[in-house]
């Protein structure tokens, strides 16, 4: 066997370092936060004998390790590199991935949405915390699940949210011929345990929407429209595998601006969703504030 190099690798969030290997390490992925729950990882074990280690994340070809507070990556880096070099060419057990817990069995059915190009492929579990969406492959890159997808070659674009997939699909292919295919394939993917969006993601989205909300940068019109968005809008595009997001409030012309992703994207209904739904709802709401609503990517 090769000898094990390790290249330290930055990520969006600073207290998380990436240590990746030029081997593959395991065939799962793994997350502990803890020595206790790193009873199968004898190298997670002996890196939470560093007091500094909060979480030790394993996959693939990589380590990634989140610290406490306590130090800096850059004063330490170097030493667990060095650390974990000698551990995996003594030949030491990464996980022993045999002894590890079986999946917990997952479901996935298919559901149909007012757009006919666009399927919801539901979970019985949440596998994101947020919503995602993927117009392309290129943007999908912090998505392993949603890389995945785009290999198939009728897959145009992908929204996630709490415990669905939508998937919108080229014209090429009929549902009724690919559905099970995806179905079965996301069940798969879920059921290994693979990662769906990247913690770096995860942290990065939370960081903004948080740095949004302190900066106050919306007025009080606009606030009181996102709020009626998420109370009485967006549960009922959920249901039918989509989502709204305010854009902007222009206050001379009273026009809201939203976008429509997952299902409601290119939906020949949206525009009577947008009429006779959402912008009846507002004037009713918010009196005079509102004139109009309009879906800036159509």
């Amino acid at each position: 066997m090769n000898e094990y190099n390790i290249t330290v690798v930055a990520t969006n969030n600073p207290k998380i370092l990436k240590f990746e290997a030029n081997q593959f390490l395991v065939r799962g992925n793994y997350e502990f936060k803890n020595i206790d729950e790193a009873k199968n990882s004898p190298l997670a074990q002996q890196l939470f004998y560093l007091p500094f280690i909060k979480t030790v994340y394993i996959s693939g070809n990589f380590i990634a390790l989140e610290r406490f507070d306590i130090v800096e990556w850059q004063d330490v880096k170097d030493e667990v590199a060095q650390q974990l070099v000698e551990y995996l060419n003594a030949g030491e057990p990464v996980v022993k991935e045999d002894e590890a817990p079986k999946k917990q069995p997952v479901t996935v059915y298919a559901e149909v949405t007012p757009n006919p190009a666009v399927m919801k492929f539901v979970c019985n579990k949440k596998i994101v915390p947020d919503t995602f969406e993927f117009k392309n492959i290129d943007e999908a890159k912090d998505s392993p699940l949603a890389l995945e997808l785009f290999h198939f070659p009728f897959v145009k674009e992908l929204f996630l949210d709490h415990n669905y997939v939508s998937v919108t699909k080229y014209d090429m292919a009929e549902w009724e011929d690919v559905t099970m295919e995806v179905r079965e394939f996301i069940r798969d993917y879920l059921a290994d345990g693979k990662e769906v969006v990247s913690e770096q993601r995860i942290q990065k989205d939370k960081e903004k929407t948080e740095t949004q909300a302190t900066e106050g940068q919306y007025d009080d019109t606009s606030k009181q429209i996102m709020d009626i968005l998420d109370e009485y809008v967006k549960p009922a595009v959920a249901s039918d595998g989509g989502n709204i997001l305010f854009q902007s409030y222009e206050k001379e012309s009273k026009t809201v601006n939203v976008i429509l992703q997952g299902a409601c994207s290119g939906c020949p209904s949206s525009t009577f969703t947008l009429k006779n739904g959402i912008e009846t709802m507002l004037k009713n709401m918010l009196g005079d504030k509102v004139n109009e609503v309009v879906a800036i990517n159509g």
